[in-house]
């Protein structure tokens, strides 16, 4: 059912609004696409998003088993001035809709020697912390996460505020400085080889190490550049979700219908429709004639079997099934490169209720292999689970009590997996249950089996039908190599005039703040051909 003013408003059987605003459809309502709605309805866009499931969130969705909630994707909430700079340019603020819980510690860690690490809030205190477990000097750890903020402060203003694929971007003084100093975001060492370097003990590597899961990379291949993330985590603070993680849709949704913008689920997409003929749009005034695009301009999508006009579309949905299911073309160079391209890691995910607490545990925990190189080797050279995985814990009940009953706890277990190549899941994930269940066994002292309740298994191939996911990658393309930030899709298409991508597998990439942003970065390119098209004189 449509939501949102913009369900009360008519509009011309050609797409066209009333008072000449452009008209938009986003397609998914995962968070990229969410934020594109947002901002277009902010820049004076009518807006209509279309989203195949019951209700927001896309990866970052929700489930209810018998008393328990989880959240089925994203956990930890980090760069809330992201959000914050989304709200503003609808005049909101993100405190009014969303309430965050400064997380200290940041997570428990414990490592396969038996070591036990309560990450603090705060660089300072995180260092000192980490001399007294591990022995490494406070100055040390001190001057690692300098250079992890100072990482960021380069990158950021090239891959996180700006397109990659627009000249102005490069045009830009302070994108310009940046590139200046490329060579100081240490490109041409892995992460792996950068931390064994500047901290030395290697749990403390470890550590840093798993940071490069957060984008679905391998940390013995990916670039040094990327150990920036220490930074978002331990230097700009972490924070909790009041209701969950899922708030965070259900706020971008919230938002979306205050601004106008028409929600409709339960209503997928079937085909993105184009114009090959050359028409020039008014409202946009990207002209096709003359230098043709190779598919044509974009002026509509099919639901339910009609056809809707609209003046442009954004898509949240992956490119590989975009290209392949919304264009029918599998021609397309952008297609054929990301079929080429090594996808990110994926996830084996064991939702569990359990009757009993376990107070010592935090909101994040982790508990390491004893062999992460093969861990990472096994995932994208193998195509395998190892045999001893890390296990990520998130307990959400630890900020939303009512996610769980009275004397129970929601536990949300991750294993980091290869994407779908057609795997045995059923019988991976029987074995990777087992062995998640042991390592907890031995580091809780407890036979975790007697206490579950409540339990859902999701696999790599689970999480492509439910999301679309590429091989249910969690983060689109995998960052192993150099210069493959240039490697994720262009928020606007070239060969599609009127199209415009978003979400985990676009630039700049996965993870919520990154998928807000391309969201963000999707609909500022469109809002900035509307404004010129109204300046420009008809050609």
């Amino acid at each position: 059912m449509p939501t949102g003013r913009a369900a009360e408003r008519a509009s011309d059987a050609n797409g066209s609004s009333d008072d000449g605003a452009p008209r938009v459809a986003v397609v998914g309502a995962g968070l990229g696409g969410l934020a594109a709605a947002v901002r277009l309805a902010a820049g004076g866009c009518e807006v209509e998003l279309f989203e195949k499931g019951t209700g927001p969130g896309g990866k970052a969705g929700s489930l209810e088993l018998s008393g328990y909630r989880f959240d089925t994707g994203p956990s930890l909430f980090t760069l809330p001035q992201v959000f914050e700079e989304l709200l503003a340019t609808a005049g909101r603020r993100l405190e009014d809709y969303l309430e965050l819980v400064p997380l200290d510690p940041v997570f428990r860690h414990e490592f396969s020697d038996g070591t036990v690490f309560r990450a603090p809030a705060g660089p300072a205190r995180f260092a000192g912390e980490a001399e007294r477990v591990f022995g490494v000097e406070r100055a040390r750890v001190e001057a690692y996460l300098r250079y992890c903020e100072r990482l960021y402060r380069i990158a950021a203003p090239v891959f996180l505020n700006n397109s990659l694929h627009e000249l102005e971007t490069f045009l830009q003084p302070r994108v310009m400085f940046s590139i200046l100093r490329s060579l100081q975001i240490d490109p041409f060492r892995s992460m792996a080889r950068a931390n064994q370097a500047k901290l030395g003990d290697p749990r403390l590597v470890q550590l840093f190490n798993r940071l490069a899961s957060y984008n679905g990379s391998n940390p013995y291949r990916a670039p040094a550049t990327f150990n920036l993330i220490g930074a978002v985590e331990q230097v700009f603070g972490a924070y909790g979700v009041r209701g969950g993680i899922y708030a965070v849709p259900r706020m971008l949704a919230e938002l979306a219908g205050e601004l106008g913008v028409t929600l409709r689920y339960g209503a997928p997409v079937e085909r993105i429709l184009r114009d090959s003929s050359g028409h020039r749009d008014g409202n946009l005034g990207e002209r096709a004639a003359g230098r043709r695009a190779a598919g044509g301009r974009v002026c509509g999508v099919r639901v339910g079997g009609e056809e809707r006009r609209f003046d442009a579309v954004v898509t949240n949905i992956d490119p590989e099934r975009t290209y392949r299911e919304l264009l029918e073309d599998t021609e397309a160079p952008w297609y054929r490169r990301y079929l080429e391209s090594e996808p990110s890691s994926s996830a084996i995910v064991f939702l569990w209720g359990l009757d009993r607490e376990f107070p010592e545990l935090g909101l994040h925990n982790m508990f390491y292999s004893a062999e992460y190189r093969d861990e990472f080797s096994r995932i994208f050279d193998a195509a395998e689970v190892s045999v001893d995985p890390t296990v990520y814990l998130n307990i959400g009940c630890r900020v939303t009590p009512e996610d769980a009953p009275t004397g129970g706890e929601n536990w949300f277990v991750l294993i980091n997996a290869p994407p779908d190549r057609g795997q045995d899941w059923a019988d991976l994930s029987r074995r990777v249950r087992k062995a998640v269940l042991g390592k907890l066994a031995r580091v809780l002292g407890c036979d975790l089996e007697t206490h579950l309740r409540v339990e859902q298994v999701l696999t790599p191939a689970e999480l492509a039908e439910r999301t679309g996911s590429f091989r249910g990658s969690l983060y689109g393309l995998a960052s192993n190599r150099v210069g493959a930030a240039f490697s994720r899709h262009p928020n606007r298409s070239r060969r599609y005039p009127g199209l415009y991508f978003c979400g985990g597998a676009a630039h700049p990439g996965g993870g919520m703040p990154l998928a807000v942003r391309s969201g963000a970065l999707a609909a500022e390119l469109l809002l900035r051909r509307a404004r010129s098209s109204r300046t420009a004189p008809v050609s």
